[in-house]
């Protein structure tokens, strides 16, 4: 970077406001990838819609499981976008350094991401496991 150079001086005012350049840019690029975090995890939550709006809408279905594994693929295909948004988020901010904007703190990504999936993964059982609000019958 242009403050590690031993031949410039560090008043020179081209320096400085090329430093600060580049620390906004690095700030910009955090608050980008947050906002690409949040967008795939409103992607993980209309997955999730279209999986239960699909069982709503289509549960007498023939054969009758045909309507749950369709959902059941879509509530699936939530959790890998959430999970691969959180991996994705968190190598991305172990590179940057924030400098004026507050980066988020990873363990409130791997929260949010590992909520989502494990909603998701609940509501697969329970799609499989209920039967019109009623335990299905086993046999």
């Amino acid at each position: 970077m242009a403050q590690d150079d031993p031949e410039l001086k560090s008043d020179d005012k081209s320096t400085r406001w090329a430093e600060n350049r580049t620390d906004w840019a690095e700030d910009r690029t955090i608050m980008a990838l947050e906002r690409t975090f949040a967008g795939w995890m409103r992607t993980a939550f209309a997955a999730i819609a279209i999986g239960i709006g699909f069982r709503a809408l289509f549960g007498e279905f023939d054969p009758p499981w045909l309507a749950k594994a369709i959902a059941t693929m879509f509530i699936v295909l939530a959790i890998v976008f959430a999970i691969s948004a959180e991996r994705r988020a968190c190598r991305a901010f172990e590179r940057l350094s924030s400098h004026a904007v507050d980066a988020p703190k990873l363990p409130n990504i791997k929260l949010v991401a590992y909520s989502i999936s494990a909603g998701a993964a609940v509501l697969i059982v329970a799609l499989w496991l209920l039967n019109d609000g009623t335990l299905a019958q086993s046999g």
